[in-house]
């Protein structure tokens, strides 16, 4: 079992930026890939960035690519979601998840992610 739990969501002006956590407790949560995912009312929940569990490796979707970053700091338990150069579209809940069977490379899949946090919203002002 994995919880996970986000925060530092928030409102901010276009251009802004914010930084997302995702604590992970439990016996699997260090060996997991993670991803966060967005999504809006009457929308499909979408795939915005996932990093591997051992090496790290990193994985962006076309359109935030250059604006957001993803980390983990594994002493911590913890992944980052930083985003930067925020718009208005970014508008969105943003989820954590986590993929405790390490699918390589990295999936983009919703359904394949075992478990995921209670989500934060982000709200980018025009």
């Amino acid at each position: 079992q994995v919880q996970l739990v986000e925060s530092g969501g928030g409102l901010v002006q276009a251009g802004g930026s914010l930084r997302l956590s995702c604590a992970a407790s439990g016996t699997t949560s260090s060996s997991s890939s993670m991803g966060w995912f967005r999504q809006v009312p009457g929308k499909e929940r979408e795939f915005v960035a996932g990093i591997s569990w051992r090496r790290g490796a990193t994985y962006y979707a076309d359109f935030v690519k250059g604006r957001f970053t993803i980390s983990r700091d594994n002493a911590k338990n913890t992944v980052y979601l930083q985003m930067n150069s925020l718009k208005p579209e970014d508008t969105a809940v943003y989820y954590c998840a986590a993929d405790p069977t390490r699918r390589y490379p990295l999936s983009y899949n919703p359904s394949e992610y075992d478990y995921w946090g209670q989500g934060t919203q982000v709200t980018v002002s025009s």
